[in-house]
């Protein structure tokens, strides 16, 4: 089986490779009553987990210590049994600098409640791109993916596709699965849809929106704020193209859900005239958070 991953705790050398996601992982159960055995468990899957995701080799470039990609990852196990069947939800959340400030700017920030795994204490973490081999690890590895694609896509156009596309590997190979969460059939918001339609024809434009949002836009306020929000609104503009062709598209939502409170922030100290435009498109695209974006037009009164 080629490009499995063998992860066992008592490998340190592991810990030594640098790779390319600088990834905080918790695990938390605060739901549960366990034992101190099962604390003990979770403190070690803790430990097993933020290697894999942090010393994983998941593209073929080279990352320097400040390249590697800032990304949380929280597991809320909330369901467990004898069998060491677990289920819960799992938090994923990244961001990148913006050049030549101190700000980093969220990219990906989504709660997976579709999160079931088995784990048996002592068992070996297996992981392979060619199989579903283990749910846990294919669940983190295709979120270790989508996390690369969105980097990529914020650096360059398009830049995220290859990455995109092992994600998507990911959710072939689990089709299968008895675990819920990547199948077409089970709804429209879940892993599959996620970069299904990240990689559709009709989603270019949120792509492109993106880029231009990051490194058109936040990347040029440094020297130009007026320009740098003009080309936020034009990304904007791009996203509505794709709002109106799917209305309440899954990937829209994740967009808007990420960027609302920055998108507030950054138009509340907007001209009039800006801040109106970015109110009247935050608005028709994510009507859910009416009440927080309706803050860019009474800042300043």
């Amino acid at each position: 089986m080629k490009k499995l991953i063998l992860l066992i705790l008592l490998f340190p050398a592991l810990s030594l490779r640098a790779q390319e996601l600088m990834c905080r992982l918790q695990i938390i159960s605060p739901s549960l009553q366990v034992s101190a055995a099962d604390k003990l468990l979770f403190e070690q899957l803790q430990q097993q987990l933020q290697e894999f995701m942090n010393n994983t080799r998941w593209t073929t470039e080279t990352f320097k210590d400040e390249e590697k990609i800032d990304c949380n990852v929280l597991i809320n196990i909330s369901e467990m049994s004898s069998n060491e069947d677990y289920g819960g939800t799992i938090q994923v959340t990244s961001s990148r600098p913006v050049f030549n400030t101190n700000y980093k700017s969220t990219l990906f920030n989504y709660l997976d409640e579709n999160f079931k795994f088995k784990y048996q204490r002592g068992t070996p973490l297996l992981f392979s791109i060619d199989q579903h081999r283990n749910n846990l690890t294919s669940v983190l590895a295709f979120y270790a993916y989508m996390i690369i694609a969105y980097d990529y896509d914020s650096f360059s156009l398009e830049g995220g596709s290859k990455y995109f596309a092992k994600a998507q590997q990911i959710v072939n190979n689990a089709q299968s699965a008895s675990e819920p969460g990547w199948r077409a059939a089970e709804g429209d918001r879940n892993r599959y849809w996620m970069v299904d339609n990240a990689i559709q024809g009709v989603f270019k434009p949120l792509r492109k929106a993106f880029y231009d949002y990051h490194r058109m836009g936040f990347d040029r306020m440094y020297d130009n704020v007026e320009e740098g929000r003009k080309s936020i609104i034009a990304a904007l503009e791009q996203i509505q193209v794709v709002a109106k062709q799917r209305p309440a598209s899954f990937n829209v939502q994740i967009f808007f859900s990420t960027k609302v409170n920055e998108l507030v922030s950054l138009f509340s100290e907007a001209p009039p005239a800006d801040k109106q435009k970015a109110f009247n498109l935050c608005k028709a695209m994510d009507p859910g958070n009416l009440t927080k974006y309706q803050k860019i037009l009474d800042s300043g009164k």
